[in-house]
């Protein structure tokens, strides 16, 4: 299957929007040694587009002179121990900004990420805790370094990361089978050696493997397996033999009746921008700016090896420099345009992910049907959707973030989470109590998964105002005589200290997004909604890291006014932090929310109690919402789909498999016809 099309152009000047590309970034990096004359030991932390303002964007994006072009780059300085923020200004080639950011670690990055696992392994008293566990070739251990969130003992001041320990028994086996517990070891990474190793306990090693590839599957005499792959599963083809329906022009898309700008940056991997829907001729915004805003996951085992896992990992790795290069037919199938993505390596030079995000169309089964069983005609829509995703590996775990946009108008966001979990260790026989054994002596801990998305909305304009809309029994009386009436009542969350809320599936609670000022032609104002997923709120109590550092996902909504520098949920550096940033503190101002430019902040969490089954690989698990409109437009939105071609297969006994193609009925007599004939005879 072709990957590229002759409708995919790509110009000259990008969108202003359009992410940072190679040679971007190289001049960058080039214009800042030149001008602040860079020590060698300033590490570029990440490098990405400075977004021109919202203002300017919508009053000449797409003509006339381009926009300014610019650079937000964050530096750290080891020999300061500082953090920097500077803005380059790739138009005029000039450093426009430079700012010292105090008490503050910014995100891991890769190259720490591999250091810390040379000089774990090259510590003495980590060997020796090693050697108590029968462990002598060390060039088999596996150390993930988890973000080091922050102890009562840790010494202030010190960039710090704390790596785990894992055992492979050969090259490629799952290391996260064999858990060392009760190893916590403690790394400065501006000195680049460890400063602390702490053994609570021998636990044995789980001896049963747990690999998933099966060329190394072996039986418990370590002999192969000889699995095999189920023989019963037949090819599924995807084609589009006229072509896509979407065309790309850089990385600005247009599918359907739906336009928008595909970005990326490299904390947050995936984002949309202006996304809006051409309604009768004219283009109707509904989001500016749609990304995933943060990533928080907290463990709920009180055991030394595990109460350290609370991380950000949006802000404290960076989502968008973990993307994997997607594959044809394995993780996007069908005629597929792949966008890559740039990055940057910690001397400032670009590093490109190629196939980094996928797009493709899928099949959405029905759209809309009805049969009027009088006339015995029928009309059905199959629906369809553009699908916009990408996958991240954050250590033990693949994240893939998946954006939809459909034919009826609805969008809708999902994370599909799989990988391997972060396993812990207990004697065989042995139950443990905070999470669930997955083979013997070995356990999946209880841990939670947060995700906040910000939406700064646009619906028909720049002025939107927020609703809170439940469901309400009538008491009984005069309105409701025999019980049966209910409505809905509308809440206008006026204010950044009212728009604070959380679900309520039992009132069938939604968010309304309304432009007051454009009506449809009912005299409705037109809005979208925003509908929940399945949910959950955080188990940690105050006191707890999570309650300290990751406030947001107390809450399930928030509203702010739209201020440019308000972008991640738990503040701009959530490393090592030790009180709440983000939300908490964008909220202070409290803000007037009515006939406003207005960001909506979603949060959703994944609760996972760990079953057998998701060992030793996860089944695909979901969390995430919807979008719908409500009133943005005069009807169904997808009525003009059109009628498909009609389309059966036959069995192999010579039977039609389709009902559409196989029936019993002379040409012309319907099913109605051949009833009403039998009740008059």
């Amino acid at each position: 299957m072709a990957v590229q099309y002759p409708d995919v152009r790509t110009t000259t000047d990008p969108h202003p929007l359009e992410p940072l590309r190679a040679e971007e970034i190289s001049r960058t990096s080039a214009i800042l040694r030149e001008q602040r004359e860079l020590g060698p030991r300033v590490r570029f932390v990440s490098v990405a587009l400075q977004e021109p303002p919202k203002r300017e964007v919508l009053n000449g994006s797409g003509a006339g002179t381009p926009l300014e072009r610019a650079a937000f780059v964050v530096l750290y300085d080891r020999d300061a121990q500082q953090t920097i923020e500077t803005v380059v200004s790739l138009s005029a080639g000039v450093v426009t900004s430079w700012r010292v950011v105090e008490g503050v670690q910014p995100g891991v990055m890769l190259e720490e990420f591999f250091a810390t696992e040379e000089i774990t392994r090259a510590d003495p008293r980590w060997q020796e805790a090693m050697r108590k566990r029968g462990v002598t070739d060390f060039s088999l251990a596996m150390i993930d370094p988890w973000a080091a969130g922050y102890d009562i003992e840790d010494p202030l001041g010190r960039r710090l990361i704390r790596p785990l320990t894992f055992v492979r028994s050969r090259e490629d086996d799952n290391g996260y089978a064999r858990p060392v517990e009760g190893l916590v070891v403690l790394v400065d990474l501006d000195l680049m050696q460890v400063i602390d190793v702490r053994d609570y306990g021998l636990v044995p090693l789980p001896e049963k493997a747990g690999n998933y590839m099966p060329e190394l599957m072996f039986d418990d005499d370590n002999r192969p397996a000889h699995t095999h792959s189920r023989d019963d599963v037949r090819p599924i083809e995807i084609t589009q033999p006229e072509g896509r329906s979407f065309t790309v022009d850089g990385h600005a898309v247009s599918w359907q009746k739906w336009r928008l700008v595909v970005g990326y940056s490299p904390r947050e991997g995936l984002v949309l921008h202006q996304v809006g829907y051409e309604d009768r001729g004219r283009l109707r915004p509904v989001v500016y700016r749609a990304s995933l805003s943060e990533m928080y996951i907290p463990y709920a085992d009180p055991a030394p090896t595990h109460r350290i896992k609370n991380v950000f990992d949006e802000g404290e790795y960076g989502v968008g420099l973990l993307l994997n290069p997607l594959q044809l037919g394995c993780d996007c199938l069908g005629e597929i345009h792949y966008f890559d993505a740039v990055a940057n390596d910690q001397d400032g030079e670009p590093v490109t992910i190629p196939n980094a995000i996928c797009m493709h169309e899928e099949d959405y089964g029905v759209g809309w049907k009805h049969t009027d069983f009088r006339t015995e005609k029928m009309e059905v829509r199959r629906s369809r959707r553009l699908v916009i995703s990408c996958f991240a590996t954050v250590g033990n775990y693949e994240y893939g973030f998946f954006w939809y946009l459909y034919t009826d108008g609805t969008i809708q966001f999902e994370v599909k989470l799989t990988g391997v979990i972060s396993t812990g260790a207990v004697p065989v026989g042995e139950q443990p109590r905070f999470g669930t054994l997955v083979a013997p002596g070995l356990y999946g801990p209880h841990h939670q998964h947060f995700f906040n998305v910000r939406l700064d909305m646009q619906v028909d304009g720049e002025r939107n105002s927020v609703y809170e809309v439940d469901a309400a029994a009538l008491p009984p009386g005069a309105d409701n005589p025999y019980g049966n009436a209910w409505v809905t009542q509308k809440t206008l969350l006026g204010r950044e200290s009212e728009a604070q809320r959380l679900i309520n599936p039992f009132v069938a609670r939604t968010w309304q997004i309304v432009n007051p000022s454009s009506v449809n032609e009912l005299g409705q104002p037109a809005g979208y909604k925003l509908m929940p997923g399945d949910n959950v709120l955080p188990l940690q109590q105050e006191g707890s890291q999570a309650y300290d550092r990751a406030q947001f996902a107390y809450k399930h909504l928030w509203v702010t006014r739209y201020e440019p520098g308000e972008l991640f949920a738990a503040g701009n550096y959530p490393n090592q932090s030790q009180s709440p940033g983000g939300l908490p503190e964008y909220v202070k101002a409290d803000r007037s929310l009515e006939d406003t430019d207005v960001v909506v902040w979603y949060s959703f969490g994944a609760h996972h109690v760990v079953r057998p089954e998701d060992w030793p690989v996860m089944p695909v698990s979901y969390a995430g919402f919807h979008l719908k409109p409500v009133g943005f437009f005069d009807g169904n939105p997808a009525l003009d789909m059109p009628r498909s071609a009609p389309a059966c297969h036959t069995d192999d006994d010579g039977h039609g498999g389709d009902a559409s193609c196989h029936s019993e009925m002379s040409p012309g007599e319907t099913v109605g016809e051949s009833a009403r004939e039998q009740v008059a005879e």
